[in-house]
């Protein structure tokens, strides 16, 4: 007997303003997380457009994404044919949102482990709407704290962090953190810039808006480690950060990912000028009202 689905429901209207919001979540192998915080996210009751960006997970994260486009008409799913890092799936997602007819008018990223709170996202969203383009969740601004990491690692972190801020020039504390709400003003302008691959991708943003002359905010947050899953840090990826972060010091353009990933990210990217979806991306709304 085949189980009976909830049908499609419309997006949850922002009751302040109407402005569309979408919400980025990468994600390699999230299948014990994924659903629940999509569920999550969508109590806030707010004009969503949830966008999952799956480096074809191998433990069937997609699989439950496109369950859930069953019940929810506001699911974008985009599968890659293999892992090709934090900063291409961000770049990715930005690109495949400024494809749609009515863009949101934020975007938001954040980790897909429930180490970000997704109450936390309107308080984002209040923030950027005051003014600014780039608003940083923070755990090392007055207020922010992280819950379950061990000594080392925090010291590890903070270490990276000034280097990075001092580097980059900016004053900004939180440099790596994933939970962000960027413009859609922002994200035009700065996305021909972006060439990250990895995790650098959160400094080369940082950094963007410092050149091109963007408003940044850091909020505090509670940062909490994940509790279900394997962190997806690699040591090449540690080696990438390192680099970004000496070559931004010297200028000039960055870009870690080999030739053939660059290659294969775009053959499966959106085709803009015919207007059209390919095989691999599931329920694109053509706009979320």
């Amino acid at each position: 007997m085949q189980k009976s689905i909830t049908p499609n429901k419309k997006p949850a209207t922002d009751s302040q303003n109407g402005q569309t919001i979408a919400v980025v979540l990468p994600t390699y192998c999230e299948a014990e997380n994924i659903g629940s915080l999509i569920r999550k996210i969508q109590e806030s009751r707010r004009n969503l457009l949830i966008t999952v960006i799956d480096d074809s997970s191998p433990d069937g994260t997609a699989e439950i994404v496109k369950k859930l486009q069953r019940e929810f008409s506001n699911v974008l799913l985009f599968v890659r044919p293999q892992k090709l890092g934090l900063g291409t799936a961000i770049i990715t997602a930005f690109q495949s949102i400024l494809s749609l007819e009515n863009q949101p008018n934020y975007i938001i990223t954040m980790d897909a482990d429930y180490s970000h709170n997704p109450q936390d996202i309107p308080r984002l969203i209040h923030v950027a709407r005051s003014g600014y383009d780039l608003v940083i969740g923070s755990r090392y601004c007055r207020g922010g704290s992280i819950v379950g990491w061990h000594s080392m690692r925090r010291l590890i972190s903070r270490v990276a962090n000034l280097i990075a801020s001092t580097i980059i020039g900016t004053t900004i504390h939180d440099c790596t953190s994933g939970l962000r709400c960027y413009s859609k003003r922002y994200v035009e302008t700065v996305l021909p810039y972006l060439h990250s691959q990895t995790y650098e991708i959160q400094i080369e943003t940082i950094k963007q808006a410092r050149l091109q002359g963007f408003s940044v905010k850091e909020i505090p947050i509670t940062f909490e480690n994940r509790k279900r899953g394997k962190s997806k840090l690699t040591r090449a990826e540690f080696r990438a950060f390192l680099s970004y972060i000496i070559r931004a010091r010297i200028g000039g353009r960055v870009s870690f990912a080999p030739e053939s990933n660059f290659q294969n990210l775009w053959r499966i990217d959106l085709d803009r000028e015919k207007d059209r979806v390919l095989s691999n991306l599931y329920v694109r709304p053509k706009s979320v009202s």
